[in-house]
């Protein structure tokens, strides 16, 4: 019997505040793994995260202050300048 399994297996917070987030596909055989892939994202500062796992909202939710999505804000119009 194959089945195939998504998990969060990596959280992340980085110095501007982004949450990089990796999710690994396993696929399984009798429950053995077959395969496995991975997959990363970034939630940066302000960015909607009701859609993430619930480990993720719990960390953006405690990360993403009022601060600290002004000053991402900031530092990524500098970038632009």
């Amino acid at each position: 019997m194959l089945e195939k399994k998504i998990t969060v297996d990596q959280i992340e917070v980085i110095e501007n505040g982004s949450v990089q987030v990796r999710t690994c596909t396993r696929i399984m055989e009798d429950g053995e793994e077959i395969s496995s892939t991975f997959h990363r994202h970034v939630v940066a500062p302000g960015d909607a995260y009701s859609a993430e796992d619930a480990r993720v909202q719990a960390i953006c939710a405690a990360v993403h202050t009022d601060e600290v999505i002004a000053a991402y804000k900031a530092a990524q119009t500098k970038e632009q300048i």
